[in-house]
């Protein structure tokens, strides 16, 4: 029977313009992030960018779910993504300041 867990995944805080492993599935595990928000806790808009990386794979174009997406200043983004993640996949976050806050929601689950 698997057990599912309903948390927080991850809450990162990026180093400005450096693409960051937020969350990885661990092993023998599936994952379902329901929404990741992304806070802007600056009052001058910022940039960021979001992707998926398939087993870890190297970073490419095709990984990218949100690119240099505005977010104006003292704003929060929501997404509602449903995605359904296997063992290893990553997602990662890009900001171009650090003044940008991710946080992915979501379930764990294991056979």
């Amino acid at each position: 029977m698997a057990t599912e867990t309903l948390k927080v995944l991850s809450q990162t805080v990026p180093a400005a313009t450096t693409l960051t492993d937020s969350y990885t599935v661990p092993g023998a595990t599936q994952a379902a992030v329901s929404t990741i928000v992304v806070a802007n806790r600056s009052s001058s808009a910022q940039t960021f960018r979001i992707s998926v990386a398939v087993a870890g794979a190297a970073d490419a174009t095709k990984q990218y779910l949100f690119y240099d997406i505005s977010i104006a200043g003292n704003d929060t983004f929501a997404a509602t993504v449903g995605l359904s993640l296997g063992a290893a996949d990553v997602v990662r976050v890009w900001a171009s300041s650090t003044d940008l806050s991710f946080n992915v929601f979501g379930a764990e689950v294991t056979p």
